[in-house]
């Protein structure tokens, strides 16, 4: 049975924002008490976070669709619906988060790390947010937006100081049994390491970790053995050991040939090993005619510049010598790591000329199509319910507002043109029909009651009435397509 996985695939989907209210308050001798309806909940944000006692992706890797709660409608009375609950998934320390194409979203390191995987959806305003001194009894409320749904991938990479790399059964698992506290399983067969197993050390005043690696063989970078799916384990460690069997049964195999083939496996996979700090460790020098071996071949392994260390872990011989070497090494590899700065707010204004949306040209079928991509005129549409005529008249009004009629007509929009707001995949099309101020804004007083007003003078209403025309006509005189 599966008990250890470092890569798996998420499907994330964040909770969808309720819906706003459309209500009317109503009070014994009162009809009309004015609008009283409540706004949506937020939908509940899908969080990765890093868990220190967590150590593998197996949840994930049987239970892959995870998903928030949905924000509750609003209500009338202005009772606001309540928020979805977040979810908060844990992930083992060194998880890394990807896209489907391999595109590295974040890299989460150091207890407590966090990364919204999916972003709940805003709640829909209820029709007591949308009045107005235009607009006091809106018939209508906005829709909540949907959750935010993604699929991602999470790669497990181990947070480790020293990385021990070699051959199967090159005695990496009783080297790091004897170094630190860890119990990995000894056997005498290769590839009993399947997992990648972590061991505290303390050598004087310094404290280090150390992973045993599963075994390598040649063609490990390409996928042979198990090398493809645990070298990314080896990424992080400062230092890497090459642990060299001197007592290997196999004749075509000696510990410079052995040290030579994980080297090329090193530089074939790339991701800066070629460059750590490296030790070498001749291990089983107890085994009859291991020390003999290794006296033979430590001269060529010093003349390439590496250091040599002769270590028995069944005989506990040279371990604390290699143990006090390890942690200078790491001493320096942490000396020489940038210090971590204080927390920087980084503040990126928009652009001046950055109206928040485009318009660009599809021709479909030899019939001419605009596009309108923007996160506010997506979501405006996302958020209208388009069997009220009146939410329909609302979005018209806020995208006159935004410009956009203006940049469609600048793009040589015509009536009757086909215009979609949104991706082709899940795109709002309709025939344009130009209103620039004339339709949307004339009629503008769209929601309005005038039972609701106080009454004004006949002489008074006759003026604001004129006043309204004349600025009506003005500006569809400066806006008008044709």
């Amino acid at each position: 049975m599966t008990t250890f996985v470092d890569r798996v695939e998420l499907h994330a989907a964040a909770g969808n924002g309720g819906h706003g209210c459309a209500s009317v308050h109503r009070e014994k001798f009162k009809p009309l008490g004015g609008p009283d309806g409540g706004n949506g909940g937020r939908g509940g944000d899908v969080i990765l976070v890093v868990d220190q006692d967590v150590t593998t992706l197996l949840d994930y890797h049987h239970s892959p669709h995870r998903k928030a709660t949905n924000g509750q409608p609003g209500a009338g009375d202005n009772r606001s619906g309540k928020d979805g609950q977040d979810l908060v998934l844990p992930v083992p320390d060194g998880t890394v988060v990807l896209d489907k194409q391999g595109n590295v979203l974040a890299d989460l390191v150091g207890q407590g790390t966090t990364f919204v995987a999916g972003q709940g959806g805003r709640g829909g305003l209820g029709n007591a947010a949308l009045a107005s001194a235009r607009r006091k009894a809106p018939g209508f409320a906005l829709l909540g937006v949907p959750g935010e749904e993604r699929d991602v991938v999470l790669e497990l990479k181990t947070v480790a100081d020293v990385a021990l790399v070699g051959y199967p059964s090159a005695g990496k698992s009783s080297l790091i049994s004897v170094l630190s506290a860890a119990k990995p399983k000894i056997a005498d067969y290769p590839f009993t390491t399947l997992v990648p197993n972590l061991g505290v050390v303390t050598a004087g005043s310094t404290v280090y970790t150390v992973a045993d690696v599963p075994g390598l063989i040649p063609g490990a970078s390409q996928g042979r053995g198990l090398g493809l799916e645990f070298l990314r384990h080896v990424e992080r460690c400062s230092v890497l050991v090459h642990v060299l069997d001197t007592a290997t049964l196999e004749s075509d195999r000696d510990p410079v040939s052995d040290l030579d083939v994980i080297e090329a496996e090193l530089r074939e996979y790339g991701a800066g090993l070629e460059n750590r700090p490296r030790i070498v460790v001749l291990n089983k020098i107890d085994v009859p005619d291991g020390q003999d071996l290794a006296d033979l071949v430590r001269p060529d392994l010093e003349e390439r510049g590496y250091r040599v260390f002769e270590v028995s872990a069944v005989a506990h011989k040279g371990l604390k010598e290699l143990s006090f070497a390890l942690a200078e090494l790491v001493g320096e590899a942490r000396a020489a790591k940038p210090k971590e700065e204080a927390t920087r707010i980084v503040i990126r204004p928009k652009a001046v000329d950055d109206s928040g949306f485009t318009v660009t040209r599809e021709d479909s079928d030899g019939e001419p199509l605009y596009r309108v991509r923007g996160e506010k005129p997506e979501r405006w549409v996302r958020q209208t319910d388009f069997n009220n005529d009146e939410a329909v008249g609302y979005l018209a009004d806020r995208l006159s507002r935004l410009g956009v009629e203006e940049e469609l007509m600048k793009a040589g929009a015509r009536n009757g043109d086909g215009v979609a707001i949104g991706p082709e995949e899940n795109a709002v099309v309709f025939d344009w029909e130009p209103t620039m101020m004339a339709g949307a804004e004339m009629l503008g007083r769209r929601g309005e009651d005038h039972r609701l007003e106080a009454p004004r003078p006949a002489a008074q209403r006759r003026r604001d009435r004129e006043a309204e025309r004349d600025e009506a006509q003005r500006e569809y005189d400066d806006f008008k397509p044709f």
